[in-house]
């Protein structure tokens, strides 16, 4: 039988919320160098973690000009947060058994300006 594992793709560790916008349809504007970093697409459903509130939610993904430093909760997720607060972003992969003992987690850390300072983490090709 063939199984599957769901397990965290990438991490953007300790952005800061720039903004929020309660009239929205709802979903996360994210800095587009931000999202090249952690390998996140346009549309993607992301799990976010507040760390100063402790509130995790589920949304998308929409692209933010790149070098913004961009990080906005909208619509639902705007209740979740407020401007300065520190938050996680994670994105998930679905891995065979084989695939996911190879997997590597890719880690984006960024300062007080989500602007990034180690993506170590990153796989690196070649």
């Amino acid at each position: 039988m063939l199984s599957f594992r769901i397990l965290v793709k990438s991490k953007i560790q300790r952005l800061v919320v720039t903004d929020k916008n309660l009239k929205y349809e709802g979903s996360l504007d994210l800095d587009a160098s931000l999202m090249r970093a952690a390998d996140i697409l346009p549309g993607e459903v992301v799990q976010v973690v507040n760390v100063n509130n402790g509130n995790r939610f589920e949304t998308y993904v929409i692209k933010a000009p790149s070098g913004s430093g961009a990080c906005v909760l909208n619509g639902a997720a705007a209740r979740m947060g407020e401007i300065g607060d520190e938050v996680i972003v994670m994105s998930s992969v679905f891995l065979d058994e084989e695939s996911a003992a190879r997997h590597q987690l890719i880690r984006v850390s960024v300062d007080r300006n989500n602007r990034i300072v180690d993506d170590s983490g990153r796989p690196r090709s070649g």
